[in-house]
């Protein structure tokens, strides 16, 4: 019987606890690509959803964007409205972005700015909800869009145990909600990654068709005392990462030093971490770059944050773009709100959910276009609006699995995902 390095007793599997079972982090160095030996059975695979394979990196941009100095710039408008910082012309005539923002104007031809995109709340706690959910749910019990997608997808992927849902940083109202723990991100500094790092004793494996055997022994023993069932989600799915072939994924200092330099420090080893992810199996990973509630000193405030931005997303635009992976990933740059149209006497712009910040790039969408219009001052949307739950479902059209989704709430009820929104026209 195979014996789990570190247990306090040299107990077998009989009498493993969760934290035990966990450690096991060299199996994945011994080559094993057994990512759902010990799974327990997926939703998603019991309900025979077919899901395209896409990616979503999800760049949260905390603190609420001034949709103004980003992606609509206005200088039309009056002096005291229009981006404070100026304008940076893109390759698409007469369309223009924020003038701290250089690099990522040379993108926009592969993106799709929304100066449309709205929800009316101007809190931070109920924006942010509303963008990652859909739904202004007080008590946070609707799931994030990382999560649906986890539930439909598959909690790991099948070939390399990666994990569907991964967060870089942390965001409110990204949770599961009622879909359940196990549909919960998975953080790569939190506990259960770190329990990659644990290790088993090789040496008392024996041969590689031992070790298979004693796994399998394994597998009979967890199905039949049912703790397999009880591990938490994330906990499940670093199980499943450690017995996979995708733990090198994590490291970015396995990248080449070219590309570790051009996406830069901070955010742009974050997004590059990101498209390591995806490219390994993950299917939606949140990455949370914070600062951006500029009350005042916008200009002085740009310099800091924006500078990692467009230095990061346009490598990462770039980089998918010549590894081909751009069509299969969606880029999305958003906050939680925008923020004031008018500068305020502080040199900055209070919370606005009127409207608010939007980019996207790749997923096979239709991109190299502005969708909608913000009115003469950056207030409003002046023409085709787009809410939370739009974007929703333009995502979830992506991957192939329909805006109409639904799964049975714990009441046993049958649950759309999205009950209002609709796919954005001009995307698909």
């Amino acid at each position: 019987m195979l014996k789990i390095f570190g247990t306090p007793n040299g107990r077998d599997c009989d009498g493993f606890t969760r934290r035990n079972f966990l450690q096991v982090g060299s199996l994945g160095a011994a080559g094993l690509s057994l990512p759902n030996l010990l799974a327990a059975k997926d939703q998603a695979a019991q309900e025979g959803l077919q899901i395209k394979n896409k990616s979503v990196i999800w760049v949260w941009l905390a603190g609420g964007p001034t949709h103004v100095e980003t992606f609509d710039p206005k200088m039309t408008a009056p002096v005291e409205y229009r981006s404070i910082t100026g304008e940076c012309k893109t390759p698409i005539s007469g369309v223009t972005v924020g003038g701290t923002f250089p690099e990522i104007a040379k993108c926009v031809d592969r993106m799709a700015l929304v100066r449309s995109f709205a929800h009316g709340s101007s809190s931070h706690g109920t924006g942010t909800t509303w963008v990652m959910t859909g739904y202004n749910d007080r008590d946070n019990m609707k799931p994030s869009l990382g999560s649906i997608i986890s539930r439909a997808k598959g909690s790991t992927d099948p070939k390399t145990g990666m994990p569907t849902y991964i967060k870089v940083g942390s965001i409110r109202s990204d949770g599961p909600g009622w879909l359940g723990a196990r549909y919960q991100a998975l953080s790569p500094s939190g506990k259960a990654r770190q329990n990659m790092n644990l290790s088993v004793d090789s040496q008392r494996f024996g041969t590689r068709r031992t070790l298979l055997n004693d796994l399998d022994s394994i597998n009979r023993q967890v199905d039949r005392s049912g703790q397999m069932e009880g591990l938490d989600g994330f906990e499940q799915q670093a199980f499943d990462l450690v017995l996979g072939s995708a733990k090198d994924a994590f490291d970015v200092k396995k990248e080449d030093p070219k590309v570790r330099e051009r996406y830069g420090k901070g955010l742009g080893e974050q997004l590059l971490l990101a498209k390591r992810l995806c490219a390994a199996g993950a299917g939606f990973v949140n990455v949370s770059y914070g600062g951006w509630d500029m009350h005042g000193g916008i200009v002085k405030g740009l310099k800091s944050r924006a500078r990692q931005l467009d230095q990061g997303v346009s490598a990462l635009i770039n980089d998918l773009t010549e590894t081909g992976q751009l069509e299969d990933t969606l880029v999305v740059v958003t906050g939680e709100f925008g923020r004031t149209p008018r500068i305020n006497s502080k040199g900055g712009r209070d919370h606005w959910g009127r409207l608010c910040t939007l980019a996207m790039a790749g997923g096979g969408l239709r991109m190299g276009q502005v969708i909608g219009e913000s009115s003469r001052k950056v207030e409003v949307p002046a023409e085709n609006p787009v809410g939370p739950q739009d974007v929703m479902a333009t995502i979830l059209h992506m991957y192939g699995l329909g805006h109409k989704l639904q799964f049975t709430s714990p009441q046993g009820r049958p649950t759309y995902m999205v009950e209002h929104g609709s796919p954005i026209k001009e995307l698909i």
